[in-house]
């Protein structure tokens, strides 16, 4: 019997491409999910909010408007949302197929689905009522949220029996809450990021790095929001930093958080960087998708360093056990769906 693999010699292993379905779900999903959070930005961008008018999920209360730009963003991004609902409702139905015994697995799933649904109800009111700059901002935090959750499954489906492994070699004492409070506090500077953009505070300060020629331009107004994200920006910089610093010391027993502390880092450096270009060339569209393609990445590459500090679930870490729990629930008439390393 396999290391890693829960079953035992005797237990026919199911065919791989019974789950291969369920992989490619995994990856759509979460590409999908990035589209729509782009998408949610270009209509924030281009003020195409209003495309549809007061209508929805209709557009102008017709399933084929009439063509404008404003209106093209607005319903395709509506239309892709959908098209990604879908996406997500399958992968969650072929987690919860084969690998419902995970404890990652039973949480994720109905995080999953209920910010998909959050996501879909802010979008609704957004459009039904004039929501205040906090609430529309909120609307992209609880976006990354759902990509996280969905980035998350597919990676818990993806390492199985495979880099999976690293999570119960342990993490150094405190490591857990510094990672925490860095993740919260990025997820408190995109958030700003998203009421920079909604308040039209994006060119309060026309040069970067300096603020309309100033070191300190104070915190009042427009000038005020601007400045406060750009020094928040400087703070994540400054503590991502620190944990390239501290993995870098038990990189060889962790290189699983070494080097999703070093992606995280390069993503923040290049987002910063980014944040100065949609400045520079006055919030011209593609500089704009850039930078929340890499906030969102950002977030998703912290997600995965908080995941890969918490151990294995019991089972994994006892495949003896896992067997006996797979034969008693066969003997029941069900199937848990235990991975084994070949498959997954």
């Amino acid at each position: 019997m396999n290391g890693d693999d829960p079953m035992t010699e005797n237990t026919p292993a199911p065919r791989p491409r019974r789950r291969r379905w369920v992989m490619w779900l995994a990856a759509l999903s979460t590409i999908g999910m990035l589209i729509v959070i782009m998408q949610g930005s270009a209509v924030t961008v281009t003020g195409s909010g209003d495309g549809c008018g007061e209508h929805w999920p209709l557009c102008h209360g017709k399933f084929v408007p009439e063509y404008t730009v404003a209106t093209a963003l607005e319903y395709s991004h509506r239309i892709v949302s959908g098209i990604e609902g879908l996406l997500i409702a399958g992968f969650a139905v072929g987690a919860l197929m084969y690998w419902r015994w995970r404890t990652e697995v039973q949480i994720l799933v109905p995080v999953m689905i209920l910010f998909l649904l959050i996501q879909a109800a802010l979008g609704w009111a957004a459009v039904m009522y004039q929501n205040s700059d906090a609430v529309l901002a909120l609307h992209f935090g609880i976006s990354l949220t759902a990509f996280a959750s969905v980035l998350l499954l597919a990676v818990v489906i993806m390492e199985m029996g495979k880099s999976e492994k690293y999570r119960d070699r342990g993490v150094p004492k405190y490591f857990r809450a510094y990672i925490g409070g860095v993740i919260v506090y990025t997820y408190l500077l995109v958030y700003v990021g998203a009421y920079v953009r909604h308040t039209q505070s994006s060119l309060a300060c026309v040069d970067w790095p300096l603020c309309n020629g100033a070191v300190f331009p104070g915190f009042s107004g427009a000038v005020g929001i601007q400045f406060g994200h750009r020094l928040m920006a400087l703070g994540a910089m400054l503590l991502i930093a620190g944990l390239v610093y501290w993995t870098w010391k038990f990189r060889k027993e962790r290189p699983d958080l070494f080097w999703g502390s070093v992606v995280s880092l390069t993503l923040v450096l290049v987002l910063a960087i980014s944040g100065g270009i949609v400045v520079l060339t006055q919030l011209n569209l593609f500089s704009g998708l850039a930078h929340t393609a890499l906030a969102t990445l950002l977030f998703g590459s912290l997600s995965y360093i908080v995941l890969h500090t918490i151990p294995n679930p019991a089972m994994v870490r006892q495949p003896a056990q896992a067997a006996l729990e797979r034969q008693d629930e066969r003997a029941h008439g069900g199937e848990l769906g235990v991975p084994t390393t070949g498959d997954d």
